[in-house]
């Protein structure tokens, strides 16, 4: 089915022609799957993602969420489309048959939900989020805890939070205030207040299960003195009925720039002193239970911003072909000209080149990502799944940063495109700029993701991880040189980026060991930028390889071999053509605009 949200055709190259994701099908755990199974599920959430969800994106944000009497409402149509998306299964897809979930691949489970975040990623940051609550309860709550609250999670009958942030602990975790006080059966009485709690307070389910970081009295101070606890809004009853509110009450609701129709709470615990948590795993290991979540939440924010991202390319590709403005360029002396449709003036289609380079580039990126961390799953030994699991561990802050930097930048372009109209509210591409936002502070903002990046992954087993990746650049570069000559301009953009790279990191390393030490941190952010430059660059021209491939073995048998007319012709008449030569057009277009920069920067 066509939409205005994402390029199935991309999608399913990156699965199938770039990854190869059919490695996952041959291993134990992903046996059960394979490409009907994939392009099924890649149908219907495209299928849901139009039909449902997206009619309820604008009127989700005019309507937003109300604050009436201490309960927290949500825009009227969100509750139908979010039963659906409960009822269809996709709340916990990605989580094991053995706990209710399909047991889908990551990278595959990427590939969906990008429908769903760019049809209206507010509605799915409920699912979202509870998703991730009950994750951690699957992964560390006793038996008792996942029957008391897991099963109802992960069905969507109750929803599910992560509560950090304080007054005066933001990114800073270790300073928070909330208490956690033992009580003679086990339990603990959690008194404190938590702010910008994204789903935390809402009518779409009767009961919310919080997950609480605080520090147990007479824990050491900072981030390692910190637990983490299961605290309901409402508590259960023995016979799994709801009880009494547990001392969780809502001091009301952030009006925001975007993302209008997710509910931004600030919850208050134990105002009475009758709030009452469950530990979460052991404890002084709440950061160590909670950075599980915050790594989920952190591709997943990524793909909120790509989400937007595609969306508004999508919408700016339509938008410039339909808009008529101007004359050709060479006709601009005849005042007869007729108007053409202004994707055939040159400034537009850079534009719209731009934002298709960097949208599909950001693609590969996530979509990468998520295929580490399946084959990480499906290693069959302890040194395979650590390899996948470090490099994993070390794109996701790029993931989140980068993705969400472009995202906004692309979602700003497609304002441009549309002119005028792209700033009024009557079009929706400044409703996915604003939405676009967020990505780029929460779950911890971007310049913390630099950090991340610059202070400790970097340095994990001296830099091994990202020499690794080197390496592999340098070899797929020498076959790119030797395949595709007519590429080879473009690989030597890329070569240079990636030597240039390298050559900071290796200072950076120097410098982190003198009196300088301070200048890597001071840099982080543009470190972070270039490193995502060149994975994008990587990828974009691994992708122009593959596409170039694919289009000899078309022209040769269509008799088009060696005639550039023949060829010009046939992206009018061939789908296939024109998708193939689009993806080098991308690589190039990256290479020409951003790689040949990256030395300069």
């Amino acid at each position: 089915m066509g939409n205005m949200l994402v390029n199935t055709r991309d999608q399913k190259f990156l699965l199938y022609e770039q990854i190869g994701i059919e490695k996952l099908f041959e291993t134990e755990k992903y046996a059960d799957y394979n490409k009907e199974t994939v392009d099924m599920m890649i149908n219907e959430a495209e299928k849901l993602a139009v039909e449902v969800l997206l009619p309820t994106y604008d009127k989700g944000d005019k309507e937003g969420c109300k604050f009436e009497k201490g309960r927290v409402k949500v825009p009227a149509c969100f509750h139908d489309a979010y039963k659906k998306f409960c009822e269809a299964g996709w709340l916990c897809c990605m989580r094991s048959v053995e706990s209710g979930g399909q047991g889908m691949p990551n990278s595959v489970a990427q590939a969906c939900y990008e429908f769903f975040q760019a049809a209206n990623y507010p509605l799915v940051m409920y699912p979202g989020l509870t998703n991730g609550a009950a994750g951690l309860i699957d992964r560390y709550g006793s038996p008792e805890q996942k029957k008391k609250y897991m099963e109802r999670m992960y069905t969507g009958e109750w929803g599910g939070t992560m509560c950090l942030t304080e007054p005066g602990a933001g990114s800073d975790v270790g300073s928070l205030k909330t208490t956690a006080k033992r009580l003679p059966d086990g339990t603990y009485s959690i008194q404190g207040t938590k702010i910008f709690i994204s789903s935390g307070d809402h009518d779409l389910t009767p009961n919310n299960i919080h997950t609480v970081l605080a520090r147990i009295e007479g824990d050491p101070a900072g981030t390692r003195g910190i637990s983490i606890f299961v605290v309901p809004k409402f508590r259960v009853k023995a016979d799994g009925s709801l009880g009494p509110n547990n001392d969780v009450t809502t001091g009301g609701i952030e009006h925001k720039m975007g993302i209008k129709g997710s509910a931004t709470a600030m919850l208050i615990f134990g105002e009475e002193g009758k709030c009452v948590g469950e530990l979460l795993g052991k404890e002084r290991e709440g950061m160590k239970v909670m950075f599980n979540l915050m790594n989920e939440a952190r591709i997943e924010v990524g793909l909120q911003g790509l989400g937007t991202a595609t969306a508004a390319y999508e919408h700016a590709v339509e938008y410039a072909k339909q808009r008529l403005q101007g004359a050709e360029i060479f006709e601009f002396k005849n005042p007869e000209a007729p108007q053409v449709p202004i994707i055939r003036h040159a400034d537009i289609r850079r534009q719209l080149l731009w934002m298709k380079a960097h949208v599909e580039g950001c693609r590969a990126l996530l979509y990468y990502t998520s295929f580490c961390q399946d084959m990480m799953e499906a290693a069959a030994t302890k040194d395979e799944r650590q390899q996948w699991a470090s490099r994993a561990d070390l794109l996701i802050p790029v993931c989140k940063a980068y993705v969400t930097n472009r995202a906004l930048d692309v979602c700003s372009i497609a304002i441009d495109v549309y002119g005028g109209y792209g700033y009024c509210s009557e079009y929706p591409v400044e409703q996915y700029m604003r939405d676009c936002k967020i990505t780029q502070i929460y779950e911890g903002t971007n310049g913390i993701q630099a950090l991340d990046l610059v202070g400790r992954k970097l340095g994990i087993k001296k830099g091994m991880h990202l020499l690794a990746i080197a390496k592999e650049m340098d070899a797929a570069i020498a076959i790119l040189r030797e395949e595709h000559p007519e590429l080879s301009s473009y690989v030597n953009y890329l070569a240079e980026a990636k030597n240039a790279l390298t050559d900071l990191t290796i200072k950076f390393f120097k410098l982190g060991k003198s009196a300088s030490f301070l200048v890597p941190i001071l840099y982080a952010t543009p470190y972070l930028n270039l490193f995502g430059d060149v994975a994008v660059g990587y990828l974009l021209m691994e992708a122009a390889g593959i596409a170039q491939k694919k289009l000899n073995a078309i022209y040769a048998e269509a008799g088009a071999k060696g005639s550039k007319a023949k060829q010009r012709a046939m992206v009018h008449t061939n789908a296939e053509v024109a998708f193939y030569q689009g993806k080098i057009a991308s690589a190039k277009f990256f290479a020409v605009n951003v790689l040949t920069s990256v030395r300069g920067r």
